[in-house]
């Protein structure tokens, strides 16, 4: 079980059956009478979005989430498919169920499904991935040192902004949670 102090943000709990994840986290202290945790919680499955606070010594109990690593095998324009690794089983998702995660997905990548009872409520590919950049319009010679950005087209049909410096055919990591540019890779 939980405790309020612990619903840092990330963290999936259960209410009524019904798995949820914190989105924020805010612990006001109020001297003798303990501490009050306000939190915002986002149903998995539904995506409703709820504030909800919890005091002192109230207990929460978290949710039974488990990861399985899967490797992805290709989109047939209303579906996703995925194949078990270890047991070679291949099953399929809906467009609804990669919405967040869609740009970053490329054939033969692995990523982790995560579990709530037999439902996969979520799809997560690592934090930073690396991409070849498929279009971008080449620097005016002299504008490469300064900070400017431009548009890029990774090889999954994402654009991103890039240094100036970024051509076409470069290597690029990505950080999949915002989308932001982080490095080229040598």
């Amino acid at each position: 079980m939980y405790g309020p102090t612990d619903l840092k943000k990330g963290v999936v709990i259960q209410i009524d059956g019904q798995p949820f994840r914190v989105l924020d986290y805010n612990q006001k202290v109020m001297g003798r009478g303990g501490s009050i945790v306000n939190v915002r919680l986002k149903n998995i499955i539904t995506g409703a979005v709820i504030p909800k606070t919890y005091k002192g010594q109230e207990k929460i109990e978290p949710a039974e989430v488990r990861g399985k690593t899967v490797q992805y095998l290709y989109n047939d324009g209303a579906e996703y498919h995925f194949m078990d690794p270890g047991t070679f089983d291949q099953f399929q998702l809906s467009a609804d169920d990669v919405e967040d995660v869609r740009e970053y997905l490329r054939e033969g990548d692995e990523v982790t499904l995560q579990f709530f009872g037999d439902r996969v409520i979520s799809v997560e590919v690592p934090t930073s991935l690396a991409f070849t950049v498929t279009y971008t319009e080449t620097a005016v010679k002299g504008d490469t040192t300064s900070s400017i950005q431009k548009d890029a087209t990774l090889e999954t049909g994402k654009i991103i902004k890039v240094p100036a410096f970024i051509k076409t055919g470069d290597i690029v990591k990505v950080d999949t949670r915002d989308g932001s540019y982080i490095e080229r890779q040598k």
